[in-house]
């Protein structure tokens, strides 16, 4: 198993105490919560169910297919009675009396698997799983309860953050994050593919970490291949992941999708004031719920560009399958199933790396803070762009204001070689440093700083920047 060393001790831990445990195992869809499951407890699990998913099955009929399919679970695991439950109740206390008649006194865990698929509406579901575990399930020291769910929205505002009957009843949540580089590293090697760094972050431009994709790559084919193989050959098996991917998870997933596409447009997001105005939508109550289920999700953050107040907080689009598929796949229904092989060197892939480039380092800022030598120092992260009024227009790509009075001045470069500061660019990087320091208080310093693939070659403009990160320092753990 990859990674996880932190979960699976949580899990080990809480597997070994002496009291009833609910955890709840939440994260993006496709992030390989079940798989950690499986693997800590294999051969330990009494009982385990998963929700069939919505998009099986028609809405007037879902109720009825998620309790029989309960009772099927039921069944396999040696429940005897022949009596289908009529609601959720039943079902729960069907679940009691099979655990009840496999006690032995040891550790019993029940593993329930996708658990908004199952709260349908108007199922009752909510109020029967309360019931299951306020009346019967802890007070059996011996029952651990696991709950996972890729809807991270549902599992916090109906279960960690309930304020109904299972107020606090959670005894510990692990949200589960997708791989770092480094993670994506160890997967690779592990599965005997031989991509090299470079292969690697390009990977994360395109996938984000996220296991299940990953699975998709072929030890027998190139990088640019595989890319091919999984997203424009005939039949490919993630063309049409992206609709899946919301429908199966929100329970708007047009309205989800049509923010998504639009955040996708402008490197930098919108403001929930805009986002609004361009989707001629309400600022209100459903603009509020889809916003805080897509960061909940891991799809997208909300932050405070440099210079700005609290007020104008943006929204921006950070997931890399989604950026990849919106810029690549939508609405692209003549592109040859060759299309990464032959355009590798096309002048919009090479820019989207640009950009995709940016988002793996916001995806690594902890190591990107190791590489400084600043873990320890309270920092807040952003990007910068201003509009050009009365002063010259700029952006910058990473900003990393630290508490210590200073400000990393991060200019991010996808390169396939150590990289060249021209004497333009150079005079460029002492303008943004002369504007940036203008507005920031006279005792703080302004450090330039480079993150790029392989180096920085040295010549007579490369004192532009004090630091050099490498995407090697991205790598470590």
């Amino acid at each position: 198993m990859i990674g996880r060393e932190k979960e699976r001790k949580e899990l080990d831990k809480l597997y070994q105490s002496n009291k009833a445990e609910m955890v709840a195992v939440y994260g993006r869809r496709r992030v390989g919560k079940t798989f950690l499951i499986d693997e800590v407890f294999e051969g330990k699990i009494s009982f385990r169910h998963a929700g069939l998913s919505p998009l099986d099955e028609e809405a007037n009929g879902l109720l009825r297919a998620q309790l029989d399919h309960f009772y099927n679970s039921l069944k396999i695991h040696g429940m005897e009675s022949d009596e289908r439950p009529a609601n959720w109740l039943d079902a729960f206390y069907m679940l009691e009396k099979l655990l009840q008649d496999l006690d032995d006194g040891s550790r019993q865990v029940v593993f329930l698997d996708e658990l908004p698929w199952l709260d349908t509406p108007r199922s009752g579901f909510i109020r029967a799983f309360e019931g299951f575990w306020n009346t019967w399930g802890c007070h059996r020291k011996n029952l651990m309860v696991i709950i996972c769910g890729s809807a991270n929205s549902w599992m916090k505002n109906e279960l960690i953050n309930n304020h109904g009957g299972l107020y606090g009843r959670v005894t510990h949540e692990i949200k589960l994050s997708p791989f770092t580089l480094a993670e994506c590293e160890e997967f690779y090697k592990s599965n005997n593919i031989p991509f090299s760094r470079y292969d690697i972050v390009q990977s994360y431009m395109i996938f984000g970490g996220i296991p299940y994709y990953m699975n998709y790559m072929n030890e027998e084919i190139s990088f640019a291949q595989n890319v091919d193989a999984v997203f424009f050959a005939k039949d490919a098996p993630l063309k049409t992941e992206f609709d899946r991917l919301f429908e199966s998870v929100f329970k708007r997933p047009e309205s989800i999708k049509s923010i998504v596409e639009l955040l996708y447009t402008r490197n930098m997001g919108y403001t929930r004031k805009t986002i609004a105005e361009k989707l001629k939508i309400s600022d209100g109550g459903h603009l509020t719920k889809d916003l805080n289920a897509l960061i909940s999700s891991d799809f997208v953050i909300k932050y405070t560009p440099f210079g700005l107040s609290k007020k104008e907080e943006y929204y921006k689009l950070i997931d890399p399958f989604c950026l990849f598929y919106l810029h690549f796949i939508k609405n692209q229904a003549t592109t040859s199933k060759r299309f990464w092989q032959q355009n590798s060197s096309l002048s919009e892939v090479v820019s989207w790396r640009g950009y995709a480039f940016e988002n793996v380092c916001f995806n690594h800022i902890e190591q990107i803070k190791a590489a400084l030598g600043i873990s320890g120092v309270i920092s807040s992260e952003s990007a910068w762009t201003k509009k050009a009024d009365d002063e010259e227009g700029l952006q910058i790509d990473l900003l990393i204001h630290r508490k210590d009075n200073v400000v990393n001045m991060c200019e991010i470069k996808f390169y396939s070689d150590d990289y060249t500061v021209s004497k333009d660019y150079y005079r460029t990087i002492l303008r943004r440093i002369e504007m940036l320091q203008s507005k920031l208080p006279q005792k703080t310093a302004v450090y330039s700083t480079l993150i790029t693939t392989y180096g920085l070659k040295r010549n007579e403009y490369s004192g532009a920047f004090v630091k050099t990160i490498t995407f090697d320092d991205l790598f470590n753990a």
